[in-house]
C-alpha cells in the first residue's frame, strides 16, 4: 500500500513539472473586472478554467506546454489573447478595450 501510494506521488510530482502556471489581472478602464470572470485558456485543444477575484486577478493551472489562447467571459463577450505556457508561470496582465463595438484584451 505504501508503495502504491508512492507511486502516485512521484506521478503527481511529474505531472506538476510539466504543467504551467497561467496568471495575472485583467482591467477594464482601469478598476478589475468582476469577481468570477471566467477565464478559459486552451492549449494543443485541451481548456483549462478558472475565474477573477474581487481584483480581477486570475490564475490557471495549464497541464500543457506551448501556444494557446485565453478567453475570457465578459460582458456577453468573449475577447482572446495568444498565450504561452511552459513549466514556470507566465504572468499576463490584460486591459479591456473595445475596438468598433468588440471587446479585446489588450497585453500591458
Amino acid at each position: 500500500m505504501k508503495s502504491l501510494i508512492c507511486v502516485a506521488f512521484i506521478l503527481s510530482l511529474a505531472s506538476m513539472a510539466v504543467a504551467g502556471e497561467l496568471f495575472g489581472t485583467i482591467l477594464d478602464a482601469g478598476k478589475p473586472v468582476p469577481e468570477g470572470t471566467k477565464i478559459e485558456i486552451t492549449i494543443a485543444g485541451k481548456t483549462f478554467t478558472g475565474a477573477t477575484d474581487k481584483l480581477g486577478t486570475y490564475s490557471v493551472f495549464a497541464a500543457e506546454k506551448g501556444k494557446g489562447t485565453l478567453t475570457a467571459h465578459y460582458k456577453n463577450q468573449k475577447p482572446t489573447a495568444d498565450v504561452l505556457s511552459f513549466e514556470k508561470a507566465n504572468r499576463y496582465d490584460y486591459s479591456v478595450e473595445t475596438v468598433d463595438g468588440k471587446l479585446t484584451l489588450k497585453r500591458k
